[in-house]
């Protein structure tokens, strides 16, 4: 080894050893002949002290040592005077008086410096990712990441689970976005596609008598993109047969304690809450609410259709909905400008076509509309949404489905700026009884809500033929702090039921065959009940870390644009690999 110990190791018991470091010179300072660097690595800092009269061999050497150049130095460990050791360093109680020094590696001026006072925007980070790796931050989420799937593959083990690679190159099936094909040079004309998820491998699994499966798995989704979405993705996926809904919410409780003592090291109290898909659309207007604060959506519909005020009356004849949120001691926080435009315009982006408001004052609706609502209306109101003095009561009418996006938007906002909840809380629930399908007006037919294997809700058969959009799946999400955490199913394991629900779907029995003819045919050969989930691993890093932006959890990852600015991803190929794919490229008309 290069190294004896590392930056990180060396505390006052270490004193009057002779030891070898390795690092990158974090910091230089020059005191009329003595010079001073912190050496840095993943583990930590140490300050090297070199007295330039002492050695003139390695003067001239330590004189050139400049930010980010690779050294070695081995020297005596020695006690800093009392007025000079450094509290905010574990290693700040001692330094190293170096008696030899070899520089490994010179470094060009980086174009930013890793422990900088302030960071340079990102597309410079990324471009330079091997700087930015050198980040104590962005090195903590690569060991959080790393701990959390050693806690992960901990626990399943421990429940007798196996865990199985699948197919990276398998074949196209629709699962709700964009696949990414790689054709085939021995099949010409042919494509393999990268998996979406492994979802029907793992049925298959649990088709061929591997009842509990796990897979750190990777995934590749061609989609657009934002702050917590990648076009590859790790998910934590998970199957299981010949269990019910109960086991595998059981099984998935006990993941998420036994991840977050790892992460946080706290005990967190099971069962996670559970929360039914109706219940949260109507209290939050989200199937994935951020749970760590209230403001609940408050529907007023017997006191807006009787008002004067013709939006919401008119809304309400036509059978749609008035809804408010009450953003508690919120009136002086916001100005009229700020709700008549940045507010309105929030909700526009959700289809909405304005925004009511009322600040409630001396006991009464203050705003230029509270003229078209009667004392007793007023009352009706603030007695509605627990108003109080100083409280900021917003509304919106439209459609439901218009009026849940919209004071979703705005609630999320609203809990944000006012900071009603604690950022480093983790708040962890579950969400059940998603729809089976929803009616696609654009194309007149039902999608999947989810995909087209989920089981259905027993009980709800009934309504298979007369009503499917009041069908429910035996499907269910995580969320946690306003994300979707983990999504899946309990599965349908019979071939008759299956093609039921692609006949809903409109997939006839040939178009079946011909996309998922190998799952049908394993279902036909004495498939078990069986179901799964798959947890988002990127996501759970990166909220356990505090971060906002999956990209900060990720060692190499693509922009926003599935860029890759440090390898220059996606790029051109040759001529001559275009042809042996039997590949020609032509302009977009």
């Amino acid at each position: 080894m290069l190294r004896t110990h590392t930056c990180g190791d060396l505390r006052r018991t270490h004193v009057g050893q002779t030891v070898t470091l390795c690092g990158w010179v974090d910091k230089y300072r020059d005191h009329r002949g003595i010079v001073f660097i912190d050496l840095r690595d993943r583990y930590g800092k140490t300050q090297i002290k070199f007295n330039l009269s002492d050695d003139s061999d390695i003067q001239k050497t330590a004189w050139d040592l400049r930010y980010e150049d690779v050294v070695q130095v081995t020297g005596e460990v020695v006690e800093r005077p009392a007025d000079m050791t450094n509290p905010k360093l574990a290693t700040g109680e001692i330094e190293l008086r170096a008696k030899d020094l070899v520089v490994l590696n010179k470094s060009k001026t980086p174009p930013f410096e890793p422990e900088g006072q302030s960071l340079p925007n990102e597309e410079l980070r990324l471009k330079y990712r091997f700087i930015d790796l050198r980040r104590p931050e962005l090195q903590k989420a690569m060991i959080m990441r790393h701990k959390l799937t050693k806690a992960t593959r901990d626990y399943f083990d421990s429940l007798g689970f196996l865990e199985v690679e699948t197919p990276i190159l398998g074949r196209s099936t629709p699962e709700g976005a964009r696949d990414y094909l790689v054709p085939s040079r021995v099949h010409q004309g042919s494509f393999y596609a990268l998996p979406q998820s492994p979802q029907l491998y793992k049925q298959l699994l649990m088709v061929g008598g591997l009842d509990r499966y796990v897979q750190i798995a990777r995934c590749f989704r061609d989609e657009d993109l934002r702050a917590d979405r990648q076009p590859e993705f790790t998910q934590i996926d998970v199957e299981m047969a010949f269990i019910t809904r109960e086991d595998l919410l059981q099984v998935i409780d006990g993941l998420v304690a036994a991840m977050t003592k790892a992460m946080r090291g706290i005990d967190i109290k099971l069962p996670l809450p559970r929360y039914t898909y109706n219940d949260v659309m109507e209290r939050f207007g989200s199937d994935k609410p951020d749970l760590r604060f209230g403001m609940e959506l408050v529907d007023i519909k017997d006191v807006a259709e009787k008002c004067e005020f013709g939006v919401f009356k008119q809304t309400i004849a036509n059978g749609g909905r008035v809804r408010g949120i009450n953003a508690k001691g919120a009136a002086d926080k916001y100005s009229r400008r700020i709700l008549d435009n940045d507010m309105k315009n929030l909700v526009a982006d959700y289809g909405a076509k304005g925004i009511a408001y009322f600040k409630v004052t001396g006991g009464k609706l203050d705003s230029s509309i509270a003229k078209f609502f009667t004392e007793e209306q007023q009352q009706a109101i603030i007695a509605k949404l627990n108003g109080e003095e100083g409280d900021l009561l917003l509304f919106v009418a439209d459609t439901n489905k218009v009026t849940s996006a919209a004071l979703s938007a705005l609630r999320s906002r609203l809990g944000r700026e006012l900071q009603l909840y604690d950022p480093a809380e983790i708040n962890v629930a579950w969400v059940l009884d998603f729809p089976l399908v929803t009616w696609n007006a654009d194309e007149n037919r039902w999608d999947a809500e989810h995909h087209p294997f989920c089981s259905v809700v027993p009980e709800d058969e009934q309504y298979f033929d007369t009503d499917p959009g009041r069908v429910r799946a035996s499907s269910y999400d995580l969320i946690c702090n306003g994300y979707e955490a983990a999504s899946g199913s309990i599965r349908i394991h019979d071939p008759v039921m299956q093609q039921k629900v692609f006949d809903l779907l409109k997939i006839n029995a040939e178009e079946a065959e011909k996309r998922f003819g190998f799952l049908l045919e394993a279902l036909r050969y004495g498939a078990p009940p069986h179901g799964g989930i798959a947890l988002g691993l990127d996501r759970w890093v990166m909220l356990y870390a505090g971060y906002d932006n999956i990209r900060d959890v990720i060692a190499f990852p693509k922009t926003q644009k599935a860029s890759d600015l440090l390898t220059g991803a996606p790029s051109e190929v040759d001529t001559r690999q275009l042809r042996d794919l039997h590949i020609a490229i032509s302009e977009r008309k």
